[in-house]
């Protein structure tokens, strides 16, 4: 597992040993950020990294140019690999790590925001259960969120992507057996004309 672009380009990255921690695959991440950076989304953003394992999301979007993000992981062996990680690309001063499960952050890390892009890989079976969708729901409600703000959810293939309130879902990409979502923060209560008006998208 290696960062695939920008700065840190092909510095590899420690993962924990085992099937636990399942880190987005070098081919996969590289597409992801591709369209990211298609739109402008990465460039000088903040950036919150939920479910981060080894960090792998966040350390390349700062590695692309994100100005700082917020990695947010609860498995002791994840969290030591992504601090590792962290510390291998010298990235301290632009990356901090929280050591708790992203149902019990939404306090903290709305704190901490609002955030321009959200990356989100969750355990698959979370996602299938709905955790992911409330959690980042409530970041929507706590005004975590920029205005323009882009959210990524990766699942598996054989899930649908799911409808999250307060979000409104902009395209899904398939990657073998791997799903990515975007979504952008839903507009509420917009003036009738606005709403009437064809869009652009």
């Amino acid at each position: 597992m290696r960062i695939t672009g920008g700065t840190h380009r092909s510095r590899p990255l420690r993962a924990p040993r085992g099937d636990r921690t399942r880190p987005t695959s070098d081919r996969v991440r590289e597409a992801l950020f591709a369209i990211l950076e298609s739109t402008g989304a990465v460039a000088d953003a903040r950036v919150l990294d939920l479910y981060a394992g080894t960090g792998a999301l966040a350390l390349e979007a700062l590695s692309r140019g994100a100005r700082s993000a917020l990695l947010v992981e609860s498995s002791r062996e994840a969290v030591r690999a992504a601090r590792a990680n962290v510390a291998a690309l010298s990235l301290d001063d632009r990356a901090v790590l929280v050591a708790v499960d992203a149902s019990r952050a939404v306090r903290r890390v709305a704190s901490a925001g609002p955030f321009d892009l959200v990356l989100a890989d969750p355990p698959w079976a979370l996602v299938g259960a709905g955790e992911p969708g409330r959690v980042l729901s409530e970041l929507a409600d706590a005004g975590a969120l920029a205005v323009g703000a882009r959210v990524v959810l990766e699942h598996s293939a054989r899930t649908p992507a799911p409808e999250i309130a307060r979000l409104a879902r902009q395209d899904t990409r398939r990657y073998g057996d791997t799903s990515i979502t975007f979504y952008k923060p839903a507009i509420l209560g917009a003036p009738r004309d606005e709403r009437a008006a064809p869009t652009s998208e």
